[in-house]
């Protein structure tokens, strides 16, 4: 059945439509805002997977580049693995919708949305979130949603509905929020330090426009029967017996090994699960993973009853309490910069590499190709929470936390006219207990002051977690690992004394509501400034000077005509430099020339290299030049690099010279005044002039 409706929104129009494209997935959904345009598609599995003991939901969010007008750069000019930005885009699709299934639901279920055309104004994320949403909406599987999304920007200290590309430069807030009519389900963004109260306004104002959209896709659904209804679907669920005999068997002790320390919690749990799994593999064969979900439910349910009940957690932390913190700077010899930051059994090694502007990353993205001068990279290695498993390179909570850490610096990195390095920093998880992503950025401060990179203020980051229970909210400071499984919110606020610069929120059940954002947020804020305290008492402001073994770099601004001039035909003259002073080049567009090399001596002679190529020949002043050719008539004289004069015979000496050899040779060293400079740009030098003025 074919449907399209439209609404208006920040005065553009966004379109639903479907019953066109791809109609043999169980739901398909083209959304189009202005002229970007996104095709939405779900199927799901028709079989129960009983083998985990998760929904096995998969979202795969590509751009095709025909929908800018481009061909794919690379030797085999297609698509090829998934760029950041589609990677942050599949994880900003996911983490809203995945708490709306039912608990136990089983079925395969894959999300794809792709790009089809952009008029490189109105982002496509936003229209993906709605996409997906309205395509499982439509398609009978069981979803408690719609789920709306809009993008949220302020400028001119106004609440603006998904900004463009354009406004966003303008703009102190960039967030991304989803939710379903009653409620905030995920939030994801960056903002210019601002203040918690502005946060909650964006969010207010951008659920308003949601419950708009939740309205669009429930007229289309309400018209829509799909192929196969929600009912026909099966909820997996455990067997009572086993679960009441699981129980018996293990229950106290799981209760008791939970309130063990970290590594002998771990430990003794793990013992519990493959004592309890032997003991029932006679009765309850291959019941393995039911077995491992009844006393994960143990360990959730004691862990939330405890801070319900009895108003702590289970290593004995009041509910705001920050664990014990420890901040080191300076811990290797070699780096441009380090600082380990320690949260109780969560450890981040952050080391600062800074290169030259040469060092840029290039980021070719659908909408346009710019280039990133400070990158954070984060890694996760297995042994951070004492497991094997294959390093197979960065995931995808992995480029997500870097991107999240990343996004908390934006405002406080020195522009490249105050500090022209590309910086990189690469966050090691050492121990991880909870909250690494907040590590990384409390430790990429450190080590950013370390390095010397003077940013305008310190930053700090604290996950926060919210349990609700009859109709209560229990909000926890700093939460662990196990506070963040068992538990129903994930909030990580990033950001300086002065205000907020990086957001993310997730939920575990169907929203939360502002009041419980607006608890978690002045909590964050106590936590933050409480942080930054202890990271203060490390190191106060970034260091004076840079480190012996980063590279010195030397900025100068010329004139974009002469250019050519340090350039040289080909090339010859920029590499003879380089050459000659081991530096390295980078010369931009606008006239700015950047000098780097190991140490200041070589950057000073290249500059005086340069200078000398760029400054123009003055009438009047008189220079020491080297003889390039003799010709019959004079002498040719380089007098600045790349620049000759002729010395004609009859100003070479005070007296009558008959041949010019008799005065000079190739490669002498002479003084010459420059006489003038002739409508064609040619030189005329004296060397008699000077003569003269000496005696």
């Amino acid at each position: 059945m074919q449907k399209k409706l439209e609404m208006q929104i920040a005065g553009r129009t966004l379109t639903l439509e479907t019953g066109i494209l791809a109609k043999q997935a169980s739901g398909a959904v083209t959304v189009q805002y202005g002229d970007t345009v996104v095709l939405a598609t779900v199927v799901v599995s028709p079989d129960v997977k009983k083998d985990i003991n998760f929904f096995p939901l998969t979202v795969d969010y590509r751009e095709k580049m025909y929908a800018a007008g481009k061909i794919p750069g690379g030797f085999f000019k297609r698509e090829g693995r998934p760029r950041e930005k589609e990677i942050i885009t599949s994880r900003i699709i996911d983490r809203p919708i995945r708490p709306l299934f039912p608990k136990g639901f089983r079925n395969e279920v894959q999300i794809m949305v792709s790009v089809l055309s952009t008029d490189c104004e109105n982002d496509s994320d936003i229209l993906s979130i709605i996409g997906s949403s309205c395509a499982l909406s439509i398609s009978g599987i069981p979803f408690k949603g719609p789920v709306g999304a809009v993008r949220v920007g302020r400028i001119n200290g106004e609440c603006v509905i998904n900004p463009t590309f354009q406004e966003l430069e303008e703009s102190d807030l960039d967030l991304v929020i989803a939710g379903t009519k009653g409620a905030i389900i995920m939030v994801e963004g960056a903002a210019k330090e601002i203040p918690e109260e502005v946060m909650l306004e964006a969010l207010n104002s951008g659920h308003k426009v949601i419950k708009e959209i939740i309205e669009l896709q429930e007229k289309i659904a309400g018209d829509i029967k799909p192929a196969k209804p929600a009912e026909s679907f099966t909820v997996y669920k455990i067997d009572k017996e086993l679960q009441e005999k699981v129980e018996g068997f293990a229950k106290e002790r799981v209760i008791q090994a939970i309130f063990l320390g970290n590594i002998e919690r771990k430990n003794r749990l793990s013992e519990i699960s493959k004592e309890t799994t032997e003991h029932f593999k006679e009765i309850f064969p291959d019941s393995t993973v039911d077995i491992k979900n009844i006393l994960d439910d143990i360990s959730r349910d004691k862990i939330r009853q405890t801070i319900v009940k009895d108003n702590k957690r289970i290593d004995g932390r009041g509910l705001s309490q920050v664990r014990t913190i420890d901040c080191k700077v300076g811990i290797l010899p070699r780096t441009h910069g380090s600082g380990l930051f320690t949260r109780g059994h969560t450890q981040a090694l952050v080391i600062t590499t800074l290169g030259t502007p040469g060092d840029m990353q290039i980021m070719d993205e659908l909408e346009k190709e710019y280039k990133k001068r400070f990158m954070l990279h984060y890694n996760f290695p297995p042994f951070s929470t004492g497991e094997v498993r294959p390093n197979r390179g960065p995931g995808r909570r992995e480029i997500g936390h870097g991107i999240l850490a990343e996004r908390a610096f934006f405002p406080v990195i020195p522009s490249d006219e105050e500090f022209p390095y590309t910086i990189r920093l690469v966050s090691d998880i050492l121990e991880s207990d909870g909250s690494s992503s907040m590590a990384s950025i409390c430790g990429s401060t450190l080590s950013l002051m370390d390095a010397g990179v003077p940013i305008t203020a310190p930053v700090a980051g604290i996950a926060m977690g919210v349990i609700v229970e009859n109709d209560k909210s229990f909000i926890l400071t700093d939460i662990m690992g196990l506070e963040d499984h068992c538990g129903d919110m994930d909030f990580k606020v990033a950001g300086t004394k002065g205000g907020i610069t990086a957001f993310q929120m997730d939920v575990k059940i169907e929203g939360v509501s502002l009041e419980i954002i607006k608890g978690a947020l002045n909590d964050a804020l106590k936590a933050r400034l409480f942080i930054l305290g202890k990271m203060e008492e490390a190191i106060k402001a970034p260091r004076s000077g840079l480190s012996a073994y980063a590279p010195k770099i030397v900025t100068l601004q010329v004139n974009t005509d002469k250019i050519r001039n340090i350039i040289g035909p080909g090339g010859k003259i920029i590499k003879k430099i380089i050459e000659d002073t081991n530096v390295d080049i980078d010369i931009k567009d606008d006239g700015k020339v950047y000098i780097a090399a190991v140490d200041v001596a070589s950057c000073n002679k290249a500059q005086e290299i340069i200078e000398s190529l760029i400054v123009d020949v003055e009438v009047g002043k008189i220079y020491k030049g080297k003889v390039t050719r003799i010709m019959n008539f004079g002498a040719f004289v380089e007098i600045l690099p790349g620049k000759e004069g002729l010395v004609h015979i009859s100003q070479l000496e005070n007296r009558r010279v008959n041949k010019v050899e008799d005065v000079v040779h190739e490669g002498d060293e002479i003084t010459v005044k420059v006489l003038e400079i002739d409508n064609q740009g040619r030189v005329n030098l004296s060397r008699k002039a000077v003569l003269k003025e000496q005696s």
